[in-house]
C-alpha cells in the first residue's frame, strides 16, 4: 500500500492519540502516505481528511480524546452510506484503513473489508468489553480516573458517616466497576455479570458492618441496564439504604469524566504497540483483521471471530472483591 487512512469511531478513549501517532509514524517510515479522517465514518463518507505528517502527530501521545474527533454514523450502516465511503476512498487513492474503536466500529471495518477496502481494527474503549482481547486502550486511564475521584468522595464519606452509591460506566460490562471497587475498598460491587440481591448483598452487608462499628460505606455499581433493573437507579438505591439502615446516603454518577484525561503510561505504551502492529498489517495488504492482546502478546484475528468472542468475567477476581469488602 502507498496510502492509508486512520479514523476513530464510537466513544473516545484516552490513548487513541497514541494509536494514531504510532500508525502514522510507522507508515511514514515505510513510505506510506497517511490521511486522518475527521469524525469517523461520517468524515469517510464526506471526504473530510487531513494529512497526517510526523510533525502533526509528534506530541499528541500525551493528550486524551482523539485528535481526529469521533461521531456515530447511522447513515454509514446503510448501503448508500457504504457506497459513499467506498467512492471517497477510491477518489482519494486510499488503499487501506485503520479503525480505532469498539465492536460497533469493527462491524463497519468488516463491511469495508468485504467490499474491497482492507480495514484493520484497533481496540479502543474504556469499557474493556471486547471479547477477543484482555485489554482495550483507554481502560487503565479510566480506572485511574475513577479511583482518584472515589478516593476524594471517601473523604466526605468518612467525615460525615455517610454511604455513597457510585455509578461507573461500562455500558453492558462490569469491568470498570469491579476493578475500581476493589481498588477503593467498596462494601458492595454490583455488576451485570454476577447475580445479586439488594437486601442480602447491600443492605445486610451494611447492617453487619454497622454491628462491627463501621459508619461509612462505598457501594460501586455499573451503569448496565441489568443492574438498573434491580436497583432502579443509584439515587433510588441510596434512598433505600438510608431508609433501611439509617445511614445518610448519597448517589454520584461519575459520567463522562471517566473518558477524559491524559492517558496513563500503560495506555500510551499499549496504544503505541497496537498502532505499530496495525500499520504493518496494512502495509502488507492485510484487512478484515482486529489487533488484540492476550498475556501481553499482540496478535490479530478475523473481525467476525473478534465480534463473536464472548468475554468472561474473572470469577476469582470477584471472589476476592467479596472476601475483602468492608
Amino acid at each position: 500500500m502507498k496510502k492509508i487512512a486512520v479514523l476513530t469511531s464510537g466513544g473516545d478513549a484516552p490513548g487513541m492519540n497514541a494509536v494514531i501517532r504510532a500508525i502514522t509514524l510507522t507508515a511514514l517510515k515505510n513510505d506510506v502516505e497517511v490521511l486522518g479522517v475527521i469524525r469517523g465514518y461520517n468524515g469517510l463518507m464526506k471526504g473530510d481528511f487531513v494529512d497526517l505528517t510526523a510533525d502533526a502527530v509528534a506530541d499528541i501521545i500525551t493528550k486524551g480524546g482523539t485528535m481526529l474527533y469521533s461521531a456515530r454514523s447511522p447513515e454509514f450502516k446503510t448501503e448508500e452510506g457504504m457506497a459513499k465511503a467506498i467512492a471517497t476512498c477510491k477518489e482519494n487513492g486510499i488503499e487501506g484503513i485503520a479503525v480505532i474503536g469498539g465492536d460497533g466500529s469493527f462491524r463497519g471495518a468488516r463491511d469495508l473489508s468485504v467490499r474491497g477496502i482492507p480495514t484493520v481494527g484497533v481496540t479502543g474503549t474504556i469499557d474493556n468489553d471486547i471479547g477477543c482481547c484482555d485489554y482495550t486502550v483507554g481502560y487503565d486511564t479510566a480506572l485511574n480516573t475513577i479511583v482518584s475521584v472515589v478516593d476524594r468522595i471517601r473523604d466526605t464519606t468518612q467525615s460525615h458517616d455517610r454511604c455513597f452509591v457510585i455509578e461507573a460506566m461500562g455500558r453492558g460490562a462490569g469491568y470498570l466497576a469491579l476493578n475500581s471497587g476493589i481498588a477503593c475498598g467498596a462494601t458492595a460491587i454490583l455488576i451485570p455479570e454476577v447475580d445479586f440481591d439488594v437486601e442480602k448483598d447491600v443492605i445486610d452487608k451494611i447492617k453487619f458492618e454497622q454491628s462491627r462499628g463501621r459508619r461509612h460505606f462505598i457501594i460501586m455499581t455499573s451503569e448496565a441496564p441489568e443492574v438498573k433493573a434491580k436497583i432502579g437507579s443509584v439515587e433510588e438505591l441510596a434512598k433505600k439504604i438510608n431508609e433501611e439502615t439509617g445511614v445518610e446516603s448519597r448517589a454520584t454518577v461519575l459520567g463522562h469524566l471517566q473518558r477524559g484525561g491524559s492517558p496513563t503510561l500503560r495506555d500510551r505504551v499499549i496504544g503505541t504497540r497496537m498502532g505499530n502492529y496495525a500499520a504493518h498489517l496494512l502495509i502488507e495488504g492485510k484487512g478484515n483483521r482486529v489487533v488484540a492482546i492476550k498475556d501481553d502478546n499482540l496478535f490479530d484475528l478475523d473481525i467476525i471471530d473478534a465480534l463473536n468472542t464472548k468475554k468472561q468475567l474473572d470469577a476469582d477476581l470477584y471472589r476476592v472483591a467479596v472476601e475483602t469488602a468492608v
